[in-house]
């Protein structure tokens, strides 16, 4: 499963159509417009503060999907049916890590981000039952079961998004610092049966 994809979510009556596709160089701008946020900046890691670091970002994204053990996408939201020729706009970030070519991985972990103009509509949940649904489709056979979700305890806003796509929560996990000076949720999603 080493050649990109492309997915899609379909426009609500609420929201237009989501693009999910691999993060690609004419990405760059608008990925380090949305790590000046602050919230955003606070929750992934690392800071993409510059053309240069957004650049090595996408390139190091290009060579997980090249690995086949890490599946990161770009999520764009189409322009409405009124604005039908403006270009699509970067929204957020999925991604599908540590599954692995072969049987025997029966679980992979998935993340998120959001920019913080599409906050509140729905952009994350959306994207990330896509992502759940192709890691299960083009996994399952390989022996994915279980999808995990971790987030810090204080993350109110990605509890929420877990909870809204089906990953119930599994456990605390106790912080770890540095990285992780507080405790965390693991949230889990498992395949139909």
């Amino acid at each position: 499963m080493n050649a990109p994809v492309t997915l899609r979510a379909a426009a609500t009556p609420t929201a237009p159509a989501l693009t999910l596709r691999p993060w690609r160089a004419q990405d760059v701008a608008a990925l380090v417009e949305a790590y000046r946020d602050p919230e955003l900046r606070r929750w992934a890691s690392p800071p993409v503060e510059s053309e240069d670091e957004g650049l090595r970002w996408v390139r190091e994204r290009e060579r997980d999907w090249a690995s086949g053990t890490r599946f990161g996408f770009a999520v764009l939201e189409e322009a409405p049916e009124a604005l039908d020729a403006a270009p699509a706009r970067l929204v957020g970030h999925v991604v599908l890590k540590g599954v692995g070519p072969g049987p025997g991985k029966a679980s992979a972990e998935v993340g998120y981000w959001t920019a913080a103009r599409a906050r509140g509509r729905g952009v994350a949940p959306r994207a990330l039952e896509t992502l759940t649904a192709w890691a299960f489709r083009s996994f399952r056979a390989d022996g994915l079961e279980c999808l995990e979700l971790l987030h810090q305890v204080d993350n109110a806003a990605s509890c929420r998004v877990a909870e809204k796509s089906g990953y119930t929560l599994g456990r605390i996990l106790p912080s770890a610092p540095p990285s992780y000076p507080l405790d965390g949720h693991l949230h889990l999603r498992r395949a139909a049966v």
